[in-house]
């Protein structure tokens, strides 16, 4: 929803400056000019990435725009996620938790958390870690390893998609002024049409420059930063998850792997101390649902 907002500011303020100056808003309406623009980027994405992954930014363009990503309500989600899976292996033994991960959607346990089970990444990262507990050969240090290793290659495969929209953005520029020198040809073409004329077709190739520009500075790159802004917190959601497995590997009660998690939380999304300890003793309370 920020985004929009922020969409409209860029708008109501280049148009709103550019009509208070005395411009003619139906001089910006040309649409040879954004047919040449729009055309060139986007087929220029289609050379440079596959289809999955113009696909994935079209997600990501529209996760923005709705205003979903990781907040401190996921992240207590996570945290009482991780505290109900450990209070259920240490009470049970780790093998109680073979058919919550085997199913995570038809799980009780999983299903009171609706946001982990819609967060794909986030959830098969919990599961199929989980699941190597259920082995029971492979070592607390080495599942630490293999985390770190999952969430390098999803961080690795991520980035493509915010450097490559940062890359049409800063092409959009050099677009323009391709629109503007074809502009300019088309005016050569019509010097003997009257100053009137000529006039009208270099406004409307000057109008390609500026659509260039706008949109990479005040569109395509601010798009492309905040779709690497969610990335790098869906990133930070791996990591707490990591922090609490691994913790509870290593032989930590609950509570504490629990803490553990908490504390991988960016400061401005961290619940504090006293929050998740009331939280862990109302799980705790009997009757709980």
């Amino acid at each position: 929803m920020l985004a929009i907002i922020g969409i409209v500011v860029v708008v109501v303020g280049v148009v709103g400056g550019f009509t208070l100056a005395g411009g003619e808003l139906l001089v910006l309406v040309q649409p040879a000019e954004f047919l040449v623009i729009g055309m060139a980027a986007i087929g220029s994405m289609l050379i440079s990435v596959p289809i999955k992954t113009l696909k994935a930014i079209m997600s990501d363009i529209t996760g923005i725009m709705k205003g979903s990503g990781a907040d401190q309500s996921l992240y207590i989600e996570v945290l009482r996620l991780l505290n109900d899976l450990f209070q259920i292996a240490r009470k049970d033994g780790i093998i109680a938790l073979e058919p919550h991960v085997n199913e995570p959607k038809e799980s009780a346990v999983f299903q009171r958390y609706p946001r982990i089970l819609l967060n794909h990444s986030a959830l098969a990262f919990l599961c199929d870690t989980i699941k190597l507990f259920l082995a029971g050969s492979v070592p607390a240090h080495e599942i630490e390893a293999l985390m770190d290793a999952e969430i390098e290659t999803h961080h690795e495969e991520a980035q493509v998609r915010p450097a490559t929209l940062a890359r049409v953005g800063d092409s959009l520029p050099g677009l323009g002024i391709v629109a503007a020198v074809l502009g300019i040809i088309v005016t050569m073409g019509s010097m003997d049409a009257g100053a009137a004329a000529v006039g009208h077709h270099v406004a409307a190739a000057l109008v390609g420059t500026f659509l260039g520009v706008l949109l990479a500075y005040g569109f395509v790159n601010p798009l492309a930063a905040n779709i690497e802004t969610k990335l790098r917190n869906d990133a930070r959601l791996l990591y707490v998850i990591k922090a609490g497995i691994t913790a509870f590997a290593k032989g930590m009660a609950p509570s504490v792997s629990v803490e553990f998690a908490r504390r991988s939380i960016f400061h401005s999304e961290r619940p504090s101390f006293e929050e998740v300890e009331d939280m862990m003793r109302q799980a705790r309370a009997p009757g709980k649902s």
